[in-house]
């Protein structure tokens, strides 16, 4: 019994630790969102395979690393709506 609680303390000191490894309220679009952060911050932390990119898509290094961080912002587009809030923008968009 001591080595589960001792193995979910560690899991729970990695998760609190290391934001990307998610926890079981993470939803599907907050951990594509990490990972694709992930991706883009590697790519621009790393010249070689930068160069790569810029030089497949025929544009330079500094552009495309522009582009790169630009998408960190949003990877996944915007987040979709919480439970309580669906109801809250249907009755904006009418009036009510």
């Amino acid at each position: 019994m001591a080595d589960k609680l001792r193995t979910q303390q560690e899991l729970e000191r990695l998760q609190a630790k290391y934001i990307g490894t998610g926890h079981p309220d993470t939803t599907s679009w907050e951990w594509r969102t990490n990972i694709s952060r992930d991706t883009y911050s590697s790519l621009v932390g790393h010249p070689p395979q930068l160069a790569y990119i810029s030089l497949a898509q025929n544009e330079p290094a500094a552009k495309v690393r522009a582009q790169l961080i630009r998408k960190m912002i949003q990877p996944c587009g915007p987040p979709p709506p919480r439970e309580g809030e669906e109801h809250m923008l249907q009755t904006g968009r009418n009036g009510n």
